[in-house]
């Protein structure tokens, strides 16, 4: 059965190895993390936090990243592409050979956390064995086995409304007083503080509908079992 399991990753074992040590308040998220033929990986780097020049001075410094670009700069954040050349391929091909993808990976100060979709758990153990008969200090931090129906989509949630709702619950952003700030969550998901915020109410918006109806739903069916036994 398909598997999803989070795997953390040191720094200097993936991406950005110097330039996230060197701003520990900035936190990125990498979209398109694949491993191309010719050895290299080419994302997409959302990047948000309070010194992003220091960000993009500590990029152009960094050996394992080429051919850095910012494609937007908005108030909370920016917008890169740019090509991994060290290190990452290792990790990335030993996913691909077990059938692999990563969904999402986000990594702040001296830690990636990558999350992965695996063909089954033996995948999982296959690239941990991989890691670790090559000295790569990677942990897994979550697993868990997705069930015909994706669990993402049971309310009718998206992925990032998912994470978003999921993340902000967990972080303690619901409760009262709050232990999260919305900025806070947003540097967390990397992502900006508007789209924490669309996420946060087009997922509140799905919850509802869907929990409501399908509660309605539950309800009507007992009425009718009750009226059929009496």
């Amino acid at each position: 059965m398909s598997t999803i399991a989070q795997l953390g990753v040191p720094t200097d074992a993936f991406a950005l190895r110097e330039t996230l040590p060197r701003v520990p308040d900035v936190a990125v998220e990498a979209e398109r993390v694949v491993a191309h033929d010719e050895g290299r990986v080419m994302p997409f780097v959302w990047a948000a936090g309070e010194d992003l020049d220091a960000f993009e001075d500590a990029l152009a410094a960094d050996p394992s990243v080429e051919n850095e670009r910012r494609l937007t700069d908005l108030t909370d954040g920016r917008f890169y592409q740019m090509e991994w050349v060290e290190s990452v391929e290792v990790l990335l091909h030993s996913m691909t050979e077990h059938g692999a993808a990563v969904l999402k990976a986000r990594g702040r100060d001296r830690r990636w956390h990558l999350r992965i979709l695996f063909p089954d758990r033996e995948a999982v153990s296959q690239t941990h064995d991989f890691c670790r008969d090559r000295d790569l200090d990677v942990d897994v931090e979550q697993i868990h086995e997705l069930e015909n129906r994706d669990e993402q989509g049971q309310y009718g949630l998206t992925a990032q409304q998912y994470e978003a709702v999921t993340t902000a619950l967990e972080t303690g952003y619901y409760e009262v007083p709050r232990d999260t700030s919305a900025r806070d969550l947003a540097d967390e998901l990397a992502i900006s503080h508007q789209a924490l915020s669309e996420r946060l109410r087009r997922g509140h918006g799905n919850l509802v509908a869907n929990v409501l109806t399908v509660k309605a739903v539950e309800d009507d069916r007992d009425r009718t079992r009750e009226q059929t036994v009496e």
